[in-house]
């Protein structure tokens, strides 16, 4: 297995991406991408690398309209504000971690060693993008012996916004613990300028991440899970589990119907579609959105969301959204007193501890990833 963090074989791309390009580079002027949710995580955050490239430098607007997307109408991200506010205040990743349970996924804090350790095979692929000249770069994990004679069905896991991070990698790792492929594509490879599998800081991944719009989230998604169905060891089905501005894309690829085998989805503090609202700053409420009902209608796999109530604007949609999907195959949990992003805090603690919070968050991992493999077994089988 590459080494965490490391380069292992792989190619760069283009020096100069065309969003890089000076006008004397290129005839074709930059166009901003809309935004998506850009600020709903409130997990821990990295220090910015201590150089980074041209591309990686791009700056993005600090607030923007929700993109477009298939199923539903542009509209202000009604959470953004709020949700930037709370990350100032979330758990930093430092070396400081409580024990761990290795039945559930390891925390941002013990993610790397876990990874480091993980005695089951992994690594970095390179996948075509169909119908364009891009290719992804993804972190590929196996429940057993890469040339088993076994099988097992395909679960795609989406990153937050600050991108493929080692804390994403050892989710994958204890998705194939659990008896499936897991595969983790890196929806910022366009958009930082080609595949590679050198870290991106949480500050830089949140720039970029702006280029990346619903119809490339359902792209990605639709070839890793091509991709990973075509391994030999590999069922024909597939599931999505995404956290943050991962989940808000479980919910996008149920709305889209993904491709061939798609059995269903899991999201982790992500709201679908919402029109409206008014967005919270760090001293006032939000004004709740409303769900786009429109788009849900095309839901027709199974889909779970998984919330903290300290995700405050995602629980004032838990009711709403729960009465829109009635007649579908459809869950939900609000885990009282867990934060948004408790799957990676889990215990790690916050400069200022607040222990009654961890608690809350390791009950919610506790409760919530068990539930979560019933739901893919269920669905996968």
């Amino acid at each position: 297995m590459p080494p965490v963090g490391g380069i292992g074989r792989v190619r760069f791309g283009r020096l100069f991406p065309p969003f890089a390009r000076t006008p004397l580079m290129s005839r074709r002027p930059y166009v901003p991408l809309l935004l998506l949710s850009i600020g709903a995580c409130t997990v821990q955050r990295t220090a910015p690398a201590p150089s980074q490239s041209l591309a990686m430098q791009r700056q993005v607007p600090a607030v923007s309209e929700l993109g477009r997307h298939t199923g539903g109408p542009s509209a202000m991200d009604d959470h953004m504000a709020h949700m930037n506010a709370a990350d100032l205040v979330a758990p930093q990743i430092n070396a400081v971690t409580t024990p761990q349970d290795l039945s559930l996924p390891a925390s941002a804090n013990a993610a790397a060693e876990r990874v480091k350790n993980s005695p089951r095979h992994a690594e970095w692929v390179k996948i075509p993008m169909a119908g364009t000249p891009d290719t992804l770069m993804a972190w590929v994990v196996y429940p057993f012996a890469k040339d088993s004679r076994q099988k097992a069905p395909v679960v795609v896991v989406v990153h937050e916004i600050f991108g493929l991070s080692t804390w994403v990698r050892g989710v994958a790792d204890q998705v194939a613990a659990d008896g499936f492929i897991a595969i983790a594509p890196d929806f910022l490879s366009r958009a930082r300028g080609g595949p590679s599998s050198v870290e991106l800081s949480a500050d830089t991944a949140r720039r970029i991440i702006a280029g990346v719009n619903t119809t490339e989230r359902n792209q990605i998604i639709n070839a890793a899970a091509n991709y990973a169905m075509m391994l030999p060891s590999a069922q024909q089905k597939y599931a999505v589990i995404g956290y943050c501005w991962g989940g808000q894309t479980v919910f996008a690829h149920a709305v889209n119907g993904g491709v061939k085998g798609f059995s269903g989805g899991v999201a982790f503090y992500g709201a679908p579609y919402t029109k409206g609202g008014t967005p919270a700053t760090a001293t006032t409420a939000a004004v709740p959105a409303s769900v786009d009902t429109d788009s849900l209608k095309k839901i027709s796999k199974p889909v779970m969301l998984l919330n903290g109530s300290k995700d405050a604007r995602i629980g004032a949609l838990m009711p709403a959204l729960e009465e829109a999907m009635k007649g579908k195959k459809y869950e939900q949990k609000n885990y009282e007193g867990a934060v948004h992003g408790f799957l990676r805090a889990q215990g790690d603690p916050k400069a200022t501890r607040d222990e009654a919070e961890e608690a809350a968050n390791i009950a919610a991992t506790k409760d919530g990833w068990p539930r979560t493999i019933a739901f893919l077994r269920k669905n996968l089988k």
